[in-house]
């Protein structure tokens, strides 16, 4: 049950993927979480997004909550793990659908690449080229064909149909002020697949919203999927949180932490003997004031 948005306090969350092991830019991120959360007396709830069966480890969800625990960072109540709540993502596909907005795609990534190619231009958004929209054509008939005869598809969201039904939109971050909602950067999004019931796109606005979080901080990466999440909160009717998207952590030579690099994972440097300050202070975290 998804209830109203308590606007009086405040609920973070920090949700990583168990793809990897956390790095100084994760241990940023969570930090930055929490404080905001504990400044202001509300809560800071951990997630763990694994809907990826196919990267997701368990031996990576167990090293994040130690990595967490050792750091120092107390979440509030059980850690909420996508995995386990699969079929809660459909009712919001139902209800998409039910409003004509999802169509299935049956392309697969090197014939979205070669139509791409033949059409000469293709407007690019924050993933790249904007998928040009093959499959939104197709009859009742052949799609009931093709699902009928197994094949792999993707749901996609009628974007333009999706922003009529919603009209204009806004949504809140704390640092860049007011946003006017341009989902239209992404073009029709993937929200779930045939082996895989949401995206991280639908499945991170519908848990924001059944864990009650009021303000969503995460990196200035994923500042333009915004656009998306708010329009997916207006069809959906679900409550709009505030956001707070801070800056990217990055080594000596600009460049961003990632998992790849080994050397910089929080188990390796506490291995190496650092202490959770050291690590704080590696990674540039600066408490918000209470």
């Amino acid at each position: 049950m998804i209830t109203a948005m308590n606007q009086a306090s405040v609920i973070t969350r920090f949700a990583p993927s168990p793809t990897g092991f956390l790095h100084l830019g994760h241990a940023f991120s969570a930090l930055f979480a929490e404080s905001r959360a504990r400044a202001a007396g509300g809560r800071f709830l951990l997630r763990l997004e694994d809907i990826d069966t196919t990267r997701c480890r368990p031996e990576w969800a167990e090293a994040i909550l130690t990595d967490l625990r050792w750091l120092g960072l107390n979440w509030d109540g059980p850690v909420r793990r996508q995995s386990e709540h699969l079929d809660d993502y459909r009712p919001a596909l139902d209800r998409l659908d039910q409003r004509g907005l999802l169509y299935p795609c049956f392309c697969t990534r090197a014939e979205i690449a070669a139509e791409i190619a033949r059409s000469g231009h293709a407007p690019h958004g924050p993933d790249g080229a904007l998928y040009p929209g093959t499959c939104r054509s197709l009859g009742p008939q052949e799609r009931q064909d093709r699902l009928a005869g197994g094949q792999p598809y993707a749901l996609r969201l009628d974007m333009r149909a999706a922003i009529t039904q919603a009209g204009p939109l806004s949504w809140r971050d704390l640092d860049a002020g007011l946003q006017t909602a341009r989902p239209d950067i992404f073009g029709d999004v993937v929200l779930a697949r045939k082996d895989t019931p949401t995206s991280y796109h639908l499945a991170v606005v519908w848990d924001d919203a059944v864990q009650g979080i009021t303000l969503v901080t995460r990196g200035n990466d994923l500042f333009e999927a915004s656009h998306v999440h708010r329009l997916l909160q207006a069809l959906l009717a679900l409550p709009v949180p505030d956001y707070h998207h801070h800056c990217l952590r990055t080594d000596a030579e600009g460049r961003r932490y990632a998992k790849r690099d080994k050397a910089l994972t929080i188990a390796s440097l506490r291995q190496s003997g650092l202490l959770p300050a050291q690590i704080r202070e590696l990674a540039g975290f600066i408490p918000f004031a209470r």
